[in-house]
């Protein structure tokens, strides 16, 4: 693997170990730093900057599913114990970090640390990746790949200004892959030029434990071809691909492995190659590979032929890391010379040969990996706070002792190793005799005179057979992890079953039928399965086989696969279609022409929750399923019918609730002249909402539009939309004005929240409401809102507005007014009420669609049913998250002949005037008999007023679909109807008017009150 060392730092750089402090203040303001900041430094702070994070930063992200018991983990606690041993009593603070940058392991020199340190330096699951944490050790090793130190304000973060850490990502010798990083922080005083020596020991330590987390098999593999590759004319070495991130996407290193995996199951000796979806190709040379004591394998390698040749290349692992797996004898040996350091730092010595510690490294005396750290007569660490001086990169690579190659041989001469008994290695063998990777030849041997070699990585190494099955049960998860992404992605039964079918399709059969009971399409539990079948979904390579086409009812005979999985609840499998009993029971002709393009069926029954919901049939065209595809198919069939079981409840769910809501809702407009209405009603797609609309027919020829909305979606909300339509539609027959009607249901909703038995907040908490009345005598509308998006108006000559109406608080706030507001309506205007789900949207602009609604209400000659559809297909988005409410009403005028008004003082004398002058206005309209009871209604209510009210008083007559009579003055008594008793002289009028009219009441004006009485036309 690629072990480069530090860059060299930039003159002029602070020697007191706290980094370029100004210079990382210069640039946080934006000014120019690049001559002053060594180039990984500045390119991490670039992409901290880029990604918008704040050096002020205190937070980083805690994840509490680390796993702990991972392969670093294991293969990194003896050595971080060993570490803890060498800096016991100093301030270090030693921890390895995930290849996401998740801490999963921490120790400190001084114990005293952990009570001392803030939490995300003591315990581990704090995510240190450079995307979220800043420049520090961990995150920069895991971008840059290599050994990083980062010193005092080098790191982004304010928080860590104080320290200064050295890090050093951790592979696996195998592959190359980063599996984690080993990081060493210290106090800005501890430098000391042998900690890069100490975390290169210790991530080697690290890195041969996780090759010995590897078979024995993989091993001797693995030996031999490091042997072959280091020992012939034409070295193999190669860069692993892991090192090559910058060449490299993640995702490209999964199709190579995965294609690797293909050549090795394959156990043929070839090329392949492989086109990246950036269009790069990259040839795939597969190798045979035979060890010593007989294991035969393939080992895969990369041909990089854009990488340059001439560059050293260096294998995905150094030969010394397999020093405790007993290398080969013709494997490279890379001897260590001994460092001689001053007193306090760590002194590196060489590792005898042949003393390998209890997990597979060579320990030194002290049994520290070679390492120890030179402490003063008390113990301690000397913390001299001398500076660091500046160290090349080679300070951390000791020169090989590996012997030069001989002049003119065009080899390397090797030093060999003792050979580990049992493996095939020969001892003191000469390189010319080393064994061959591809089965005798050198690689010499392939190559045309003067041809450089192409640098080469090795992708994976293995036995075909071993690779067979690992191909299968790797193929097999990937198709669990795409069913677990792609199954039950919506709350649909039918689109659910889709899924489960496509998941399948190719990766399992090639053909897939999925019948389900119509009652679990309908989001109930069916109380025959077996009887009340439908094909749901056909989906397979090809269409037009003869497959019982999707929506036909499916009746399976008695001796059919799906009926057998059915009664027996579990997956059956027919290798051979043609020798299944009973298959051609189910539908003679059609089974039999089935018969010519499938071969092999699992039929899985669908259970979820001891709920049959149906079966699905997974068919294979060429070839037999078999067993292990069996248990693949239950696996999907099981999670499938998981998921199509909570899409049946949830279909069941909202059924229930919609048709709560709808039954709320009005079933039919009341009849009225003042204006000419059309609504409509559409649920959100995922839940049904509290949003309701209302028509009320008020006295006076009034009319009252209301529209609301719950906050919240279920059956809650749909229950509690109910209760406030109703109170609003009663507030608004006691004929309250808009802002009463708001202020009553304010204080309702308040009272609701405050009544919730649970006192948990589960109730509901808030509304939003808008309600206008129409006057068509005044041709006028008095509004008020209570947080609910405001109306828009339609002029008759086509200019849409929208009125500046004072918002007002949500419903259930409490304690705030609300304002009303008069708008002059014309004859023909239209009036357009609507809840937020119509304009509101996550992914739409909302001024934008109110420009969108503009547009479609500027035609005022459509007809309001025209107006709803057309704001619906224009403006209401594809898929509403929320419910939307939409009521349109054209207003009508009441002409001025069919109105008559008359004023009088308080003087008796003058009722006889205005009865007869009514009278008179009524036959001229043909209403002669209706004039007899507004005759004695108006003498009546006249009289009242006259009596027991305020002068000035008003009589009106408004002739529309009935007659109504109302009598105002300017007093705010109250009249009330009474039982007059036998002695009583008066207190029989109302009695009377009540008797004569279809209703009477009162509403009260700004200024006293007005007596009404609705007449039914005896004749029009």
């Amino acid at each position: 693997m690629v072990r480069s060392g530090e860059e060299p730092r930039p003159a002029g750089r602070a020697t007191d170990g706290t980094g370029p402090a100004s210079l990382r203040e210069l640039f946080l303001q934006g000014e120019p730093v690049e001559t002053g900041v060594r180039t990984s430094i500045l390119n991490s702070w670039q992409r901290c900057r880029s990604l918008g994070l704040s050096p002020d930063t205190f937070d980083l992200p805690y994840r509490e599913d680390f796993d702990a018991g991972s392969r670093i983990v294991r293969a990194a606690v003896p050595v971080l114990d060993r570490l803890q041993a060498t800096f016991a009593g100093s301030q270090v603070n030693i921890s390895v970090a995930d290849a996401n940058g998740t801490v999963l392991l921490r120790r400190f020199g001084d114990a005293s640390m952990a009570r001392s340190l803030p939490a995300i330096q003591v315990v581990p699951g704090f995510v240190f990746a450079e995307q979220v944490a800043g420049t520090n050790g961990i995150g920069l090793a895991l971008a840059e790949r290599q050994l990083i130190r980062v010193y005092g304000a080098e790191h982004f973060a304010q928080r860590s200004q104080q320290n200064a850490c050295v890090a050093m990502p951790v592979r696996d010798p195998l592959s190359g892959r980063i599996e984690g990083v080993l990081c060493l922080g210290y106090p800005r005083g501890f430098e000391r030029p042998a900690l890069g020596v100490a975390i290169r020991r210790a991530a080697e330590g690290i890195e041969r434990r996780l090759l010995g987390q590897s078979s024995a098999r993989e091993q001797a593999l693995l030996r031999t071809y490091l042997a072959t590759g280091a020992g012939t004319a034409g070295p193999r070495h190669g860069v692993a691909l892991d090192a090559l991130a910058s060449e490299f996407h993640p995702r490209d290193h999964a199709i190579l492995r995965e294609k690797a995996a293909e050549l090795i199951s394959g156990a043929q000796r070839g090329a392949a190659e492989v086109t990246l979806p950036d269009g790069r190709r990259v040839t795939l040379v597969s190798r045979p590979v035979t060890s010593g004591s007989g294991v035969r394998g393939f080992a895969i390698e990369a041909l990089l032929p854009d990488f340059p040749a001439g560059e050293p290349l260096v294998i995905p692992h150094q030969t010394d890391e397999l020093s405790g797996l007993a290398v080969s004898a013709v494997a490279l040996s890379l001897a260590r010379p001994a460092l001689t350091l001053p007193a306090g730092h760590l002194t590196a010595s060489p590792r005898p040969a042949g003393t390998p510690d209890g997990d597979g490294a060579t320990a030194g005396p002290d049994g520290t990996d070679g390492l120890r750290l030179a402490t003063g007569a008390d113990g301690t660490v000397p913390a001299d706070g001398e500076p660091p001086p500046a160290v090349p990169a080679a300070a951390d690579h000791p020169p090989s002792t590996a012997a030069p190659a001989t002049a003119g041989s065009g080899r390397r001469r090797v030093e060999p190793d003792a050979g580990a008994p049992g493996d095939g290695a020969r001892g003191a063998a000469e390189p010319d005799s080393a064994l061959a990777a591809d089965g005798g030849r050198s690689a010499a041997d392939e190559r045309q005179p003067g041809e450089a070699f192409p640098a080469r990585g090795l992708v994976m190494l293995g036995e075909p057979q071993v690779g067979a099955y690992a191909l299968a049960a790797r193929r097999r998860l990937e198709l669990l992890s795409e069913a677990s992404t792609r199954i039950g992605t919506t709350l649909d039964v039918r689109r659910t079953a889709e899924e489960l079918a496509e998941t399948a399709v190719p990766g399992l059969a090639d053909f897939v039928t999925i019948d389900l009971p119509d009652a679990v399409l309908r989001g109930e539990e069916s109380a025959d399965p077996l009887a009340d079948l439908r094909r749901t979904v056909v989906h397979g390579i090809r269409e037009g086989l003869p497959f019982t086409p999707a929506g036909k009812r499916i009746d399976f005979g008695p001796a059919t696969p799906q009926l057998r999985c059915l009664s027996r609840g579990e997956a059956v499998l027919e290798p051979d279609l043609k020798a299944a009993a009973g298959w051609l029971a189910q539908d003679p002709e059609p089974t039999a022409r089935l018969l010519a393009h499938v071969h092999s069926l699992i039929a899985v029954p669908l259970l979820a929750r001891g709920v049959v919901l149906g079966v699905a049939c997974f068919y294979r065209a060429g070839g037999s399923f078999g067993d292990d595809d069996r248990s693949l198919a239950q696996e999907l069939a099981s999670r499938a019918a998981l998921s199509i079981d909570n899409a049946r409840r949830y279909t069941h769910e909202r059924t229930m609730v919609l048709a709560l809501q709808r039954r709320l809702l009005p079933h039919g407009l009341p009849d009225q002249d003042a204006v000419e209405v059309a609504h409509r009603y559409l649920p959100a797609e995922s839940d049904v909402g509290g949003d309701w609309y209302d028509v009320i027919p008020l006295p006076g020829a009034r009319v009252g539009l209301l529209v609301g909305d719950v906050v919240g979606h279920g059956m809650l909300s749909a229950a509690t939309m109910g209760r406030l339509r109703t109170a609003a539609r009663s507030f608004a027959e006691l004929d309250f004005p808009p802002d009463e009607v708001l202020t009553h249901l304010d204080n309702l909703v308040g009272r609701l929240d405050r009544e919730d038995p649970d006192g948990k907040g589960a109730g509901v908490i808030g509304a939003t409401c808008l309600y206008a009345v129409y006057d068509s005598a005044a041709q006028t509308c008095l509004m008020a809102r209570a947080g609910h998006p405001p109306p828009a108006i339609v002029r008759p000559e086509g200019t849409v507005t929208y009125p500046d109406l004072p918002a007002g608080p949500p419903l259930g706030l409490g304690g705030l007014p609300f304002d009303a507001v008069e708008v002059d309506l014309p004859e023909g205007s239209q009036v357009v009420l609507y809840t937020d789900g119509l304009i509101e949207d996550r992914h739409r602009d909302v001024d934008v669609v109110l420009e969108q609604l503009r547009e479609a209400l500027a035609h005022p000659g459509r007809a309001p049913e025209e107006t709803c559809q057309a704001v619906l297909d224009t403006v209401a988005p594809a898929h509403p998250h929320d419910d939307i409410a939409l009521l349109v009403a054209r207003v009508h005028a009441l002409g001025p002949g069919r109105i008559a008004t008359w004023e009088l003082c308080a003087d008796p004398a003058l009722v006889g005037e205005v009865r007869a002058s009514a009278v008179r206005w009524l036959s001229d309209r043909g209403l002669e008999e209706t004039a007899f009871a507004a005759e004695l209604i108006l003498s009546e209510l006249i009289t009242n007023a006259v009596r027991h009210g305020a002068a000035p008083i008003r009589v009106r007559l408004l002739y529309g679909r009935t007659l109504i009579c109302e009598v105002s003055d300017a007093s705010n008594t109250a009249p009330h109807l009474r039982r007059a008793a036998s002695t009583d002289e008066g207190g029989r009028g109302l009695f009377l008017v009540a008797q004569l009219s279809q209703s009477w009441g009162t509403r009260y004006l700004p200024e006293g009150k007005v007596i009404w009485a609705e007449c039914g036309l005896d004749t029009a």
